[in-house]
């Protein structure tokens, strides 16, 4: 059995740890709100923007925009949003797991596969794998923005409209609860039809100043607003996790302080009882 000051340094130890763990889900905590409540403003206005996409695509011809035109899928670029930071749990491997499947189904099937990463621990990842990373945006968590969906808008669209790449994916995870996300894989170019209102009736549109001008701003809103939506999604999701998972490991060391106090109480039981008996011991000798 370990002796009492090791016991009393383990204790100590996990104390410190369990202030660091509790320390942490407070900060996720706090930061939760607001990233919750950015998220849900976005929400609504991406979701109507893809029905409002997909509405269009049907009543404008393929040809009327290079990024409604479909050519056969050979080259594919998945966008994979993870973290900066650890410590959240499973966060960021099931993202990771679900793009390494993806790449093992789909080997055969593409003649290349691309990777656009987003977060450190996706990059740190991928960076020493087989699959090319085509660009990487790192140093972003708690400073998310618009612009930053429009950077990335505007390398998908340059890429597919340069035929780099014939379909796009979006990968991240989607805010249920802080307890709960869903993995989200969408396909974002081309342009999916399959959003649209069944119940939507024939309507002709009247299109000012032009057609290919009012297709091609509707269509960078919409890339540009999708990926700054999978952002707050992705951050919300990832305070979540990390608030759990720091509830998580602060119950467990509250559960590990009450184990080893229970054994330095038992080890300082037996060290007593041992000096009784060398003291009844060394008595009777005399």
């Amino acid at each position: 059995m370990a002796s009492l000051k090791d016991i009393r340094k383990r204790i100590q130890s996990v104390k410190n740890t369990q202030q660091i763990t509790s320390a942490m889900k407070m900060v996720a905590a706090a930061r939760l709100r607001r990233a919750q409540e950015r998220m849900e403003r976005a929400r609504p206005y991406a979701e109507e923007m893809s029905v409002v996409l997909s509405n269009l695509a049907l009543r404008v011809h393929s040809d009327s925009h290079p990024l409604l035109v479909r050519r056969p899928a050979e080259k594919v670029m998945l966008i994979v949003v993870t973290s900066d930071r650890g410590l959240c749990g499973g966060f960021n491997q099931n993202i990771i797991r679900t793009a390494e499947r993806f790449i093992r189904e789909n080997r055969k099937k593409y003649s290349k596969i691309t990777f656009t990463v987003i977060g450190k621990k996706g990059y740190d990842y991928f960076k020493n794998r087989a699959t090319p990373i085509f660009k990487n945006y790192t140093g972003i968590s708690g400073s998310i923005e618009y612009r930053l969906g429009e950077t990335i808008g505007r390398d998908m669209v340059k890429s597919y409209i340069d035929e780099s790449v014939d379909e796009i994916y979006l990968l991240f995870n989607k805010f249920i609860t802080p307890m709960t996300q869903e993995i989200v894989f969408e396909r974002l170019l081309p342009i999916s039809r399959s959003k649209a209102r069944e119940d939507t009736s024939p309507v002709e549109y009247l299109f000012e100043p032009s057609q290919e001008a009012i297709i091609e701003d509707i269509i960078n809103r919409h890339l540009n607003t999708q990926v700054f939506r999978a952002l707050l999604e992705s951050e919300a999701s990832e305070l979540g996790a990390r608030m759990t998972a720091m509830d998580s490991a602060t119950s467990n060391a509250e559960e590990m302080i009450e184990r080893l106090t229970l054994d330095y109480n038992r080890a300082r039981q037996e060290a007593i009882t041992v000096e009784l008996m060398e003291i009844v011991s060394g008595a009777e000798a005399l």
